[in-house]
């Protein structure tokens, strides 16, 4: 496992709180990253209500004379035993001045691997001003996520063409479906799409706020679906950059030894 990128064409599918309910899920040491270039910390005002005071973040990484790598390493703050948050910019107009950070922060998250920590991102929206496209490009998975519905649908299709192009869009682009079934099912989204639907969540707003906005959970919680999706959501994609990275070596390998 290395990094993982989650973003969306329109609407709110999700994205900032499929971040954390994941992050929470891994089975792994893990760094939160918040890249959206909306402005204003979703972690920290949602997740944690607002009572954890904004310290450091990008945008520190962005001013610091250190090197990416070894900034990063500055603004990094504990969340919890095994996760911990890179809290994003304070306003959206500081977005513009991390646009030469992307590129050797794509670098520097992926040399994390090698410490037993892996990266979920959490890029926002598509198409906005200051969008982390380096990040997008760069990640061991980068996953749309999409309501099963067809305005949801309809609005992701022009976004999949574009960033399923081989060179010029995503390197291992899939698809994170919420309310699988309700109407379309994971096989027509995905055809519709051109992706893999990678894996899906139940479109369950009362437990998802738990990581929303840091709602009390509800009964059954921990036994729920929606967390037993989120902990089956890990799963999957941990086995899809598995069978990717298996892949990409055999395909290495037959060509050194093709004459």
């Amino acid at each position: 496992m290395a990094v993982i990128c989650l973003t969306s064409a329109s609407g709110s599918p999700g994205v900032t709180t499929t971040a954390v309910g994941l992050a929470f899920c891994w089975p792994r040491p893990v760094l939160l990253l918040e890249a959206d270039p909306t402005g204003g910390s979703g972690v920290l005002a949602g997740f944690l209500r607002g009572t954890t005071p904004y310290e450091v973040g990008l945008i520190e990484l962005a001013l610091s004379p250190l090197g990416v790598a070894e900034a990063l390493r500055d603004v990094v703050r504990p969340l919890s035993p095994s996760v911990s948050l890179v809290a994003g910019t304070r306003s959206h107009a500081q977005a513009a001045a991390l646009r030469e950070v992307w590129e050797p922060l794509s670098v520097a998250l992926g040399e994390l691997e090698a410490n037993g920590q892996d990266v979920i991102i959490d890029a926002g929206r598509l198409g906005l001003a200051g969008s982390p496209q380096p990040l997008l490009e760069a990640a061991d998975l980068t996953l749309l996520l999409t309501r099963a519905t067809l305005p949801a649908i309809s609005a992701a299709r022009s976004w999949a063409e574009t960033v399923r192009q081989p060179g010029t869009g995503w390197r291992h682009p899939g698809l994170l479906l919420i309310g699988e079934g309700r109407p379309y099912r994971a096989t027509e989204v995905s055809k519709v799409l051109g992706m893999p639907v990678v894996t899906d969540l139940p479109d369950d707003p009362a437990a998802a706020a738990v990581y929303h906005r840091g709602a009390s959970a509800p009964r059954h919680f921990e036994t729920g679906p929606y967390l037993r999706g989120l902990r089956a959501a890990a799963q999957a994609v941990q086995s899809h950059v598995a069978r990717s990275r298996v892949a990409l070596s055999d395909a290495a390998l037959s060509e050194e030894i093709t004459p």
